[in-house]
């Protein structure tokens, strides 16, 4: 009996073990097949690979439940589960997901409407914030010198404060939007930057060259556009934290809640620098001592047929000082010792309610206010800026390829400071004026699919209270040879009235006057970009191209002389004209042993041309504007190991510098690079430790302070035979040298 059990037991159990069952599929990408996927069903032999169609087949899998995985070269990899039960053919149908930088992102920069990247007339550039934690920073300043053509630019040694450049173009012409609403311009141009964590980034988008037609002054030589995490797909609790051996702290820390039908997340960052570094011996702060808090928080309901209402709010306080290291808070405003101290206080709300009725109406605002408290060295700078902005636009599909954009945004600035930029009257009678200006406007744009051709039309209607009537057309056309080649050519006008304050920002330093020659009038600018993608897919690499020729021709541009006089900033329109012309490459590699390689490099002439008393044409290079910049990232995850690898780094060629007459200091800034290592490793339940080095070569300008001895200028005419005074200007890289850093990061979804 016991015989008759046991033959029986196996005979069964052979049985079961002999019956098998078969899988076909399709891998797609969006409705294209994808090529070349492996597919495979993890802990055994059995796998096969997508043929032209997407199409694939697994044969003779014994009954069982199994992990099956479908990779791809530049796109996630997907697991799930299934069970073979059945001798009936299981048939799956799978879609890839693109990894970031990638086409098919999803952007909203180029037309208000969420589209993929390829399906875009206009060249944008997308960044996740996976790129930006390869090499951690505080800020959203720090964080875009990953970016190629874009460089963060300190102009101030003591006080640290900056701007984004794009393509060799100062800061004014860059434009700062937030979730598309004109938050950092302005009065918080040069200090609002600084105070955007990374942790409350979803994505970033990048258009170089004008984007005025939608988004009007200030988008001149191009536009940031910073869209926030959403409270639906946030992680429930998420926190960052990794300090430096330069005693740098940086806390990060977001909650997500709903409430019946709304979806609430809420977002803190405390960055804190106390400590007094002061490597170059010049008895000057090396980087400015700061405390700074941020508080985000932001909402999105459920509505019907989904809707879009949301609104959020952001408060930024930040206090911040920079000079001689003996300098504390009983110094301020004095003439004994030398410090810029300013106190920064900024609010923000931002709204976006999809109107409801049948079209798709959309009622866009914002609300923001910045108030300094400074002082740079004896001179005081009391500011406060508030900016209101509504927009109400409408996109409609007029057929299956063409789409209509039409927009009424109105947008009030209110700015006030202790300066003569906001007094009228005479000498004997001067009056307190702020400046008001009113800036409604129109905009209609249009886009026509015609099968491998798109045309993107718009023109842009402002009436600005100071300035008159200014009108801002765009043209684009984007033409798909196939899915991974696509040509743009992009054309568009761009403006900027003009904003005396965020001119230059040493303007605000102690060092120089400030001096307007004439009634500065608005800068408006031409360009024209072409732009290639091309995509190679090979066994073991998956390779993205990117490259752009761009060109930029300015009028009435305003021009800051730091040289005529070396106490003065003398502002003029230029009698002439100014070019920003150049290339920029991308490449983006991914290989099948888990290695990834992001490269740029963008070759750039920024000049401009103007007369001289006997009428001839003088060339002046950009200053800060180096013709070749470059910047890198290699990745590597090491296999069964959860640790990954980021060696990232930028380089940068001479720039011309502000200098003063019989400088000593070389005129251009010498070849220089800096680079970082970090290594990541990942635990379970969302748990990330990492570490590294920034700065590896410990690179630091030399002489970026002018007589930093003497910064009242006191003793000027005590063994300086050129007449020297005090310039914090001098400046082309930070004054930070190498530094460790250690950090822990946690996601709970």
């Amino acid at each position: 009996m016991k015989r008759l059990l046991i033959i029986s037991f196996l005979v069964t159990n052979l049985y079961v073990f002999s019956q098998t069952g078969n899988i076909k599929g399709v891998v797609k990408h969006t409705k294209e097949p994808v090529e070349f996927a492996v597919i495979g069903l993890l802990n055994t032999n059995i796998s096969s690979t997508t043929n032209n169609k997407g199409e694939f087949q697994l044969n003779e899998i014994p009954f069982g439940k199994y992990q099956l995985q479908i990779s791809m070269i530049g796109f996630q990899t997907l697991k799930k589960t299934i069970t073979i039960n059945s001798s009936e053919i299981l048939f799956i149908s799978e879609t890839l997901i693109p990894l970031e930088n990638n086409l098919n992102e999803v952007v909203v920069s180029g037309t208000m409407q969420e589209i993929s990247r390829s399906e875009s007339a206009i060249p944008i550039e997308v960044l996740t914030p996976k790129l930006f934690l390869k090499n951690p920073t505080p800020s959203l300043f720090e964080s875009l010198q990953m970016v190629n053509g874009v460089q963060p630019q300190l102009n101030c040694n003591v006080c640290n404060t900056g701007d984004i450049h794009i393509n060799g173009m100062e800061g004014p012409y860059t434009m700062i939007t937030i979730d598309g609403m004109p938050i950092v311009s302005g009065l918080s141009t040069v200090y609002g930057l600084s105070g955007i964590p990374n942790s409350l980034i979803n994505r970033i988008e990048v258009v170089k060259g004008p984007a005025s037609t939608l988004y009007g002054s200030e988008a001149v030589g191009g536009l940031i556009n910073v869209i926030t995490k959403s409270p639906n797909t946030a992680p429930k609790l998420s926190f960052d934290i990794f300090a430096t051996s330069d005693q740098e702290y940086n806390f990060d820390l977001g909650l997500k809640q709903q409430i019946k039908k709304a979806h609430t997340l809420i977002g803190i960052n405390y960055f804190n620098f106390n400590n007094i570094i002061d490597r170059n011996n010049d008895n000057f702060t090396d980087l400015t001592i700061q405390n700074r808090i941020s508080l985000f928080n932001k909402w999105n309901f459920d509505r019907k047929e989904n809707r879009i209402a949301t609104i959020a709010g952001r408060f930024v306080y930040e206090d911040r000082w920079g000079g001689e290291k003996q300098w504390n808070k009983n110094f301020r405003g004095t003439d004994s010792v030398y410090g810029e101290s300013i106190y920064t206080t900024r609010y923000e709300l931002i709204g976006n309610y999809q109107l409801p009725i049948k079209e798709k109406v959309f009622f866009q605002y914002s609300l923001n206010n910045h108030n300094q408290n400074s002082f740079y060295g004896t001179i005081p700078f009391m500011a406060n800026q508030t900016i209101a902005f509504a927009q109400l636009y409408w996109n409609k599909k007029i057929k299956e390829n063409f789409n209509l954009l039409v927009g009424t945004p109105f947008r009030y600035s209110l700015y006030d400071d202790n300066t003569v930029g906001t007094q009228k009257g005479d000498s004997l009678n001067i009056k307190n004026s702020p400046q008001q200006t009113y800036l409604p406007g129109l905009f209609i744009q249009s886009e026509y699919k015609l099968q491998k051709l798109t045309t993107l039309a718009g023109i842009r209607y402002d009436y600005n209270t100071i300035h008159g009537s200014i009108l801002s057309p765009r043209l684009a056309f984007k033409y798909s040879l196939n899915e991974n080649n696509i040509i743009r050519l992009s054309s568009g006008n761009g403006y900027r009235v003009v904003n005396l304050f965020t001119e230059d920002h040493a303007a605000l330093t102690g060092a120089r006057e400030v001096v307007v020659k004439a009634n500065l009038k608005p800068e408006k600018s031409w360009n024209l970009n072409l732009n290639y993608v091309k995509n190679w897919i090979y066994k073991k690499v998956y390779i993205t191209t990117d490259a752009s020729i761009f060109y930029t021709y300015f009028s009435n541009k305003i021009i800051g002389d730091f040289i005529t006089d070396p106490n003065k900033i003398i502002f003029d329109n230029l009698n002439g004209h100014a070019i920003s012309q150049g290339i920029s490459l991308n490449i983006d590699m991914a290989f099948t042993n888990s290695l990834k390689i992001i490269m740029g490099a963008t070759y750039m002439d920024v000049y401009s041309i103007q007369k001289d008393s006997l009428n001839n044409n003088i060339k002046t290079p950009q200053l800060q504007a180096p013709k070749f910049s470059g910047n890198f990232t290699l990745s590597y995850t090491i296999p069964n190991s959860s640790i990954a690898i980021d060696y990232t780094g930028i380089i940068k060629s001479p720039m011309h510098l502000p200098i003063v007459p019989n400088d000593f200091r070389p005129e251009q800034s010498p070849w220089f690079t800096i680079q970082n290592i970090q290594i990541t490793k990942k635990f379970k339940k969302g748990i990330e430790i990492y570490g590294g080095v920034k700065n590896i070569f410990d690179f630091r300008p030399e002489n970026p302070i002018l007589r930093p001895f003497d910064p009242f200028d006191k003793n000027i005419t005590e063994n300086n035979p050129y007449g020297y005074t005090f310039d914090p200007s001098y400046n082309y890289s930070s004054l930070q040298g190498r530094r460790f850093f250690l950090g822990i990061r946690y996601n709970l979804f």
